[in-house]
């Protein structure tokens, strides 16, 4: 029988067993069966938070990738308004969803105290909510004046780095008497008296002082009563939904953290200002409790505090809408069983209303039949997001996790494009992404802003949620759990090549480099030694007074004459000291500042010899691209930072300046490792694979690479081991790969496959068992004849943006092969 009709026989026979699958499998809505340590997702999404801080940074911070920033916020009003948070991907402190974040947090452990007492996060929830609510009373100087931002949206976005190296000016914006803001200025009050609510039983001191703002802001926001001076954000944060929402919910607010009478009173007063449904006097339930709108919130206060059928009724009506259906009136599901409201954030949405629908369902006066209902949802839409569709939306938890958020800081770009570098060089624990489209769709790209952004609010009602839900089915912390990251790549380094050469000189090209990221800095103390050995000068009778040393080229550099390293050996250097001249990861011009030096002999002489030159030996040829030097050594103000010198002396590989709290452990194995550029002091294994994100990892550790859009990897500092190395090649949908390498002690690298000649996988193995058989051909077929969108881009085999037939015969040609079968691949072993 010929192949072909081998391969026919195959097709006929899956598509008889896709159309018997299409017949029982239809689109189900996700269950809350699944499991979940959401133990680990509340220390991670509180995590979160310590990332977003702006200011300077406390001793404990888990985390040695994040450093002082914003040092100057608030100069230009003459007051210090450093602190805070930055809002999400960007560098901008806008205090509407920021105060909001602070009050949602502060809601969460005000119903679940227990919860954060029980897995050892209560300290860091407080000690995360005090860092913002501190910031907020820093912005009111006095009863009616609020600074309600610092930074400036438009140069903010326009530019890609890390918070640490921020050059742009950072305007500071007010709501006064004269030019009001109700709405902001409200939700600062209802930030500082949750806090003051939460604070009381740990900090009464602490707890007045917050209350003592919340009441002068709420009177300044009530008598005011307008939101013509809040202009600032309108591009960002407008408040769509006005300002009399955030009247009723920061007077209950403060009606929770005194038990005054008045401000219930109050904030029943504001019912006839609540926004309605359109062409009705229902009261507006169509939406959801937000950074803007937070009125569904407020009348679930109201309808605790007063056991009225009003606001019970409203409130229900508006969990109804999220969950049954309120009437005819419902919101939109997506196959997979996420209720989703807008394409912005669609999963912060969700998991807010799961915690409203969770302290509702919790109380004693609500239907018991929609209670159940109402915890049921709540469990659904936190599973969603960790994971129940398939993938998690987290960024460093559970499975296929998020590795290109849309967040500046945690990218780690030096050039100022968010495609540089092609991965990101640092893990947003705990950030939930925006989330999918209405068909489940999403794409975990940096670029998309929409479906990949993080932000403070998003993760507001997230964290709240997972907090009831440790308290309801419990979940374990990892112990001492910490952000402290290896760096993968050098941070400081010069890139030298030949710019032209004689018989008595040689000029060098040198780019001086700041990649920094751990935790980036602008630097302006840099200097670098390029060492040289004048031993035939000597011999031909000169002196080391008489080599000249100029430049050609110099953007911000001075050059010294020669200097002694080792005079008795005739070793010497030419220091280049950049003093005075910023380089920092800030763009193409600015991360890197280039040096054309000339070293030459007396005219007419023709003694120069560069080949015992120890800088020498890492200059690249005339012609070709600068490479990196490890034979010249980098100075951070006097103190090196890379580099080998002549005796001998390397710079030890880095470790953190940062000392958390408690004793850092190793990170779990599971751990994203960011990859693609050499490490200090590495021993790496690289090579090319047929494609991008392809996971290259050593079996049996904790060491891995990710592909890049070329396809090459590299997995830096493996230890020698005489015994070998299996080489784990894998990728969802793909059969996976094993090469098996030894690392001899003298070695420098090894490459395992070349770009001309690149590992290829098969595909088809969509259950990831390292067979392609009839598990995958059902997979393939109910994903296929249920006509769901691409969700589960594994399937889609041909990559072209849909699962069908053409996957189909992909999976028959491949059927029954295994990762046996794959040919051995034959490593030389490389010679030191």
């Amino acid at each position: 029988m010929s192949k072909r009709n081998r391969t026919n026989r195959k097709v006929a026979f899956l598509l008889s067993i896709a159309f018997a699958v299409s017949t029982i499998i239809v689109p189900q809505t996700v269950s809350g069966a699944a499991d979940y340590n959401y133990g680990e997702a509340l220390q991670k999404g509180i995590m979160f938070y310590e990332f977003q801080r702006s200011g300077k940074l406390p001793d404990n911070m888990r985390t040695n990738w994040r450093g002082d920033s914003g040092m100057t916020d608030g100069a230009d009003s003459g007051l210090d308004l450093t602190g805070g948070w930055y809002d999400a991907g960007d560098h901008v402190k806008f205090n509407l969803p920021m105060a909001y974040t602070a009050t949602m947090l502060s809601w969460s452990v005000y119903e679940n105290r227990s919860s954060y007492e029980k897995s050892g996060q209560l300290p860091y929830i407080l000690d995360n909510i005090k860092w913002a609510t501190d910031y907020l009373i820093k912005c009111h100087p006095s009863p009616n004046v609020y600074y309600y931002q610092v930074g400036d949206g438009g140069p903010d976005h326009n530019w890609w780095g890390p918070a640490e190296c921020m050059q742009m000016k950072r305007p500071s914006y007010k709501v006064d008497s004269a030019s009001p803001g109700s709405a902001v200025a409200g939700e600062a009050a209802a930030a500082l008296a949750a806090a003051s609510a939460i604070f009381k039983a740990t900090d009464p001191t602490y707890s007045a002082l917050c209350l003592k703002h919340a009441k002068e802001l709420f009177a300044f926001a009530d008598t005011t009563k307008s939101d013509t001076g809040y202009t600032a954000a309108a591009s960002f944060y407008k408040s769509w939904s006005g300002f009399y929402d955030e009247l009723t919910w920061a007077s209950m607010w403060i009606y929770l953290a005194t038990n005054d009478e008045t401000y219930l009173k109050k904030a029943e007063s504001y019912e006839p200002n609540w926004a309605r449904e359109n062409q009705s006097t229902t009261i507006k339930y169509k939406w959801a409790h937000c950074w803007d709108d937070k009125l569904m919130g407020a009348l679930l206060l109201l309808a605790r505090a007063t056991d009225k059928p009003l606001y019970k009724e409203c409130f229900e009506r508006h969990l109804d809408f999220w969950t049954t259906g309120a009437g005819a009136n419902r919101i939109t599901y997506t196959p997979k069983g996420l209720a989703w409201l807008d394409t912005w954030g669609s999963l912060r949405y969700a998991t807010t209303e799961g915690f409203l629908g969770s302290v509702y369902a919790e109380w004693s006066g609500a239907d018991a039949s929609k209670a159940a209902t109402y915890k049921s949802f709540a469990k659904s839409q936190i599973d969603y997001a960790l994971g129940s569709a398939g993938r998690s939306f987290v960024v460093g938890f559970g499975t296929n996790p998020p590795e290109h958020p849309h967040h500046r800081t945690a990218h780690g770009s030096w050039s100022d494009q968010d495609t540089v570098p092609d991965y990101h060089r640092h893990v947003l624990y705990g950030a939930l992404v925006g989330g999918p489209n209405s068909s489940d769709g999403y794409k975990d790209e940096v670029k998309d802003f929409t479906a990949n952004e993080v932000a403070c609010d998003y993760n507001a009602g997230f964290v709240a949620l997972l907090s009831y839900m440790v308290g309801k089915y419990g979940g374990t912390p990892i112990p001492d759990f910490n952000a402290i990251e290896k760096p993968t790549n050098e941070e400081f380094f010069v890139e030298t090549s030949i710019n032209g050469k004689g018989d008595n000189y040689i000029e060098i090209k040198s780019l001086t480099n700041n990649r920094s990221g751990w935790p980036a800095k602008v630097a302006d103390k840099l200097s670098y030694r390029y060492y040289l050995d004048i031993t035939e000068a000597i011999n031909a009778g000169y002196k080391a007074e008489d080599i000249v040393v100029s430049t050609n080229y110099n953007d911000g550099g001075k050059a010294s004459s020669l200097k002694p390293y080792d005079a008795e050996k005739n070793i010497y250097y030419v220091e280049v000291d950049f003093t005075g001249t910023k380089i920092y990861p800030g763009g193409q011009s600015n991360y890197k500042k280039e040096v054309q030096v000339r070293i030459a002999g007396p005219k007419d002489t023709k003694f120069w010899d560069n080949t015992n030159d120890f800088s020498f030996q890492g200059v690249a040829p005339q012609g070709e691209t600068p490479k990196l030097n490890k034979y010249i050594t980098v100075y951070d103000n006097g103190v090196k930072v890379f580099g080998d010198e002549p005796n001998g002396t390397t710079v030890p590989s880095p470790s953190s300046s940062v000392k958390p709290s408690g004793s850092p452990t190793s990170l779990p194995t599971n751990t994203p490792v960011p990859s693609g550029a050499p490490t200090v002091s590495s021993r790496p294994i690289s090579g090319y694979v047929n494609g991008s994100g392809f996971k290259v990892e050593l079996e049996g550790t904790q060491y891995y690479a990710t592909s890049d859009t070329n396809g090459y990897f590299i997995i830096n500092d493996v230890a020698p081991n005489s015994e070998g190395y299996t080489v784990k090649i894998s990728k969802s949908g793909c059969l996976a790969r094993r090469v098996t390498t030894k690392i001899p002690i003298n070695y420098y690298s090894i490459s395992i496959s070349s770009k001309s000649n690149p590992i290829g996988l098969i595909p088809g193995d969509l259950n990831n068992d390292e067979a392609i058989n009839i598990g995958d051909a059902i997979l393939i077929a109910a994903s296929s004849f249920s006509k769901l969108a691409v969700v589960n881009y594994e399937m889609d085999l041909n990559n072209d943006g849909v699962i069908n037939m053409s996957d189909i015969i992909i999976i028959a040609q491949n059927f029954g092969k295994t990762s046996a079968d794959y040919a051995p691949i034959y490593v030389p072993l490389p010679q030191g």
